[in-house]
């Protein structure tokens, strides 16, 4: 069975995006770009909804810096609105339930699975217990005013065991948690 990140990057308020910041917040520094362009999993399997479908098939199309390396990766994108054929390429549409085609995809794939964006099919993949590690680059900003897309509104609850840390260029948090969702508060 292939194992599932959710890969998420936020403000230290827990937004995934804010309205007139640019992406990372401009904060994305040569470490973490380093680190990025390192990561063993770059070829594995995305999965996706139809938002972050649209925006990041615009943007490679647009020809933004650094979204030319998802072109070859094979990419999952759950939706009921969109329609084939999708125009970015090794993209496939699934319109089947999410949690099932992704159990399924778990023992079929022959690498490991990723998110991208994603807020509320990677919820779903975590209450079915789907996902084997959460991780979350925090970016020392608070948009308060500005936030959008609160990430973990609708979650249910869940402890987080911290199996790696590190900061990008003294100011970005990696933080990677093996997730156990839980029934509710815990006793005692």
């Amino acid at each position: 069975m292939q194992a599932l990140t959710i890969d998420f990057i936020m403000s230290l308020d827990g937004y995934g995006a804010a309205e007139g910041w640019p992406g990372w917040w401009g904060l994305e520094g040569p470490e973490y770009l380093a680190w990025l362009e390192q990561l063993p999993e770059q070829d594995h399997p995305i999965l996706m909804g139809a938002n972050t479908y649209r925006v990041m098939s615009e943007l490679t199309a647009a020809g933004e810096e650094g979204t030319d390396v998802l072109d070859d990766v094979p990419k999952y994108v759950f939706s009921s609105s969109l329609e084939e054929p999708l125009t970015w390429q090794n993209s496939t549409l699934v319109r089947d339930d999410a949690v099932e085609f992704v159990r399924r995809l778990k023992t079929e794939s022959d690498r490991p699975l990723r998110t991208l964006g994603s807020m509320s099919l990677c919820r779903s993949l975590l209450t079915a217990g789907l996902v084997d590690r959460y991780r979350v680059v925090v970016f020392p900003v608070i948009t308060g005013a500005t936030g959008q897309e609160r990430i973990f509104d609708g979650y249910p609850d869940v402890r987080l065991d911290l199996v790696e840390a590190r900061t990008f260029d003294q100011r970005s948090q990696l933080l990677e948690y093996v997730p156990t969702v839980l029934e509710g508060p815990p006793l005692g």
